[in-house]
Order: structure tokens, then C-alpha cells, then sequence
């Protein structure tokens, strides 16, 4: 009986911080929303015979690294009420699996979202938004993600109640993404 072994090749994509993007959105006071961003992102992306539906996906990014445009207000989500970024320094993402999603170009990732050692099962909706040489010779890959999640789901539990009723901090969030990613 003859075996024959068949290597299968992988890429290693590194997701490049300059050019990617977190962001989410929670409801305040119940009539508006809050924007804000993590500014620190990494993280790679390994490919598997360009089939992306086995590929693996990890991201981190620094709590502390959040920013709503309002000091205050982002040393209050760093702290112990909220992402108790001391004690919890990094926000961690790791794919469990790959779907197709309909369109070529559209992905389904699931994997597990980490947030104050609370770990949750999270699904992202993904666009490949292409593959590219930069001016500089790498070869480059973007994609767009989002998703909802609930907050509390994480522990994050903290609200004060108003007196009109609902709550200052809403309980879902709203985050997208847009990655860039390098080529190793």
C-alpha cells in the first residue's frame, strides 16, 4: 500500500495596527450613542491553502488602549468598573471556526472573545474587502467585521439608573472592525 503525504501550505498574515481599526458603540442615557476605539491592536492571521474557512484567526487588544475622545470617561472604563484594565490588561480573540457566508467575499468567524477573564463565544460577520501589493512590496489584505454583543455577557455590569427611567450605559454593544493585514 502505497501513502502519499501531501503538504498544505500556510500563510501567516500580520494584522498591521497603522492601518486597522476597533470600534464600538453603546446607547447613553438611553437617547444617543458613545463611539470609542481601541488604539492598540495585534494579532495574525494564518491561512490555509487559500481556503479561508480553514483559517485561523487571533487578535489582542490593550484595555488601556481605550479612547472615546473623553479622559474621564475613559479612565472610568479602564477602571475596575468597567474593563478593570490593571488587572485585565489585554482583550483577546481567538477563531474556533470559519463559514462561508453567502457571497465570495462574505465570512462568518466564530471563536471566543475574551473580556476580564470572562470568555463568551462571539460570531463576527467578515467581508474580504481584497487582497493588493503596497507601494512598498507587501502583499496586503483587508477585511471588515462586525457584531453586537452584550456587555454583561463579560462582566461588565456597572449602570446607574436615571430618573427617568432606563439606565445611563446601555447594555448591547456595536462593534466593527476593519483590519489590514501583512503578509509574513
Amino acid at each position: 500500500m502505497t501513502s502519499t503525504s501531501t503538504a498544505t501550505a500556510t500563510s501567516v498574515w500580520t494584522i498591521d495596527p497603522a492601518h486597522s481599526l476597533v470600534e464600538f458603540s453603546a446607547r447613553h442615557m438611553m437617547v444617543s450613542s458613545v463611539k470609542g476605539r481601541f488604539t492598540e491592536v495585534s494579532g495574525t492571521i494564518t491561512d490555509v491553502d487559500d481556503d479561508p474557512t480553514r483559517s485561523q484567526v487571533e487578535i489582542t487588544l490593550a484595555a488601556a488602549s481605550i479612547n472615546t475622545a473623553d479622559p474621564r470617561r475613559d479612565e472610568h472604563l479602564r477602571s475596575a468598573d468597567f474593563l478593570d484594565a490593571e488587572h485585565f490588561p489585554n482583550i483577546t480573540f481567538k477563531s474556533r471556526r470559519v463559514e462561508r457566508a453567502g457571497a465570495d467575499d462574505a465570512l462568518t468567524l466564530v471563536g471566543d472573545l475574551t473580556i476580564r477573564d470572562q470568555t463568551r463565544e462571539v460570531s463576527l460577520d467578515v467581508t474580504v474587502n481584497g487582497i493588493g501589493k503596497s507601494p512598498y512590496g507587501q502583499t496586503i489584505a483587508g477585511f471588515t467585521a462586525t457584531t453586537r454583543l452584550n456587555r454583561k455577557d463579560f462582566g461588565l455590569t456597572w449602570n446607574v439608573g436615571l430618573e427617568t427611567g432606563g439606565v445611563l450605559v446601555g447594555d448591547q454593544l456595536k462593534i466593527e472592525i476593519e483590519l489590514e493585514a501583512i503578509k509574513q
